[in-house]
């Protein structure tokens, strides 16, 4: 059997394979945040049949000032919970698990989209944001700490099998761990791993106090910048640790500051060294993404050592038939 059509559990939630459908955002929501009927659509389409192992969806904004863009679902409000639900229950019925990811944009986010002031770690305009951002007060940090466990409790309350933490693509908590975006003299600054991470960990034990202990919390880490003067995959392994030893379950790795491409590298895979770098120093299971198209090198990933789970995004988008393609292949060789 092949490594990619073979079962894993992960905390309690049992997957039939190691293909996951990461998070794309569709921008399909109302101008509240709500789910839509395209939404539901969308995702029915896309896990139709049930060949998909682990669904992630979209990132939900955990609180108005941290919307990213038009068109984003929010799980800031308890009177998101229905319409999140009729996701994970169309999703559940095609026979897939289905993770939510949550999300603060900070220095992503833009004024004209929220009409609220853009908060960051430090007052470094982001290359997704339109203006300079404030820095975050303790106050703010606080909050946003709040603000993510609310989140992940809506999430569990809409029947989520898991939540994941968003730290990657350059936002907000991916721009606390990059050196490049976090400038701060504080106990949350650049100083250490350790301090980079700070907010991290406090939204983890926070998340994990809201959701409980047997529960599912993933986090995805924008491990490195692939930029002078930014993060490494060294960093990335003793993040790992870091966040190994709060509770998280599992570990969804891709770019950093550079977003979710490898500036210069297109091969299928194009993560592996930071997914490489993270599992030697971790016993928890690992998901890698990028540019990966074809069903073979997915499974020469697995094959290699490189992840646990490969996440198929781009080609998924394209072709909603690509994953029962794909595993019908494997299953016929």
């Amino acid at each position: 059997m092949f490594l990619m059509n073979t079962p894993i559990e992960i905390h309690g939630v049992a997957l039939k394979n190691r293909l996951v459908m990461p998070p794309m955002a569709t921008a399909k929501s109302d101008p509240d945040g709500r789910v839509t009927p395209e939404i539901i659509g969308y995702y029915d389409e896309k896990t139709a049949g049930g060949y998909i192992g682990l669904v992630i969806t979209e990132h939900c904004f955990v609180c108005p000032e941290g919307k990213a863009a038009k068109g984003q679902m929010s799980m800031s409000r308890d009177s998101d919970v229905d319409g999140l639900a009729k996701v994970v229950d169309t999703i559940h019925k095609n026979g897939c698990k289905v993770m939510a990811q949550i999300n603060h944009a900070g220095a992503a986010a833009s004024s004209t989209v929220t009409s609220l002031p853009v908060l960051a770690p430090s007052p470094v305009q982001s290359p997704k944001g339109d203006s300079v951002p404030q820095e975050m007060t303790h106050e703010d940090l606080q909050k946003v700490v709040r603000d993510f466990a609310a989140a992940a409790r809506r999430a569990k309350e809409a029947g989520f099998d898991g939540v994941e933490i968003h730290s990657a693509h350059g936002y907000l908590l991916n721009q606390f761990y990059s050196p490049l975006a976090n400038h701060r003299t504080d106990e949350y600054g650049p100083g250490s791993i350790e301090s980079r991470v700070k907010l991290h960990l406090e939204v983890i034990q926070a998340v994990r106090a809201a959701v409980g202990s047997d529960y599912l919390v993933a986090l995805r880490l924008g491990a490195g910048d692939y930029m002078d003067g930014g993060s490494t995959a060294a960093d990335g392994a003793a993040a790992a640790r870091l966040f190994e030893q709060a509770g998280i379950d599992l570990l969804d790795i891709s770019g950093g500051i550079c977003g979710y491409i490898r500036p210069g590298v297109t091969g299928q895979g194009y993560f592996s060294d930071l997914t490489e770098a993270v599992k030697s120093a971790v016993s928890l299971p690992v998901i890698l993404t990028g540019g990966i198209t074809e069903i073979d090198a997915a499974e020469t990933l697995l094959e290699q050592g490189k992840a646990d789970l490969i996440g198929v995004g781009r080609a998924m988008l394209k072709d909603s038939s690509w994953a029962k393609n794909a595993m019908l292949s494997i299953k016929g060789k």
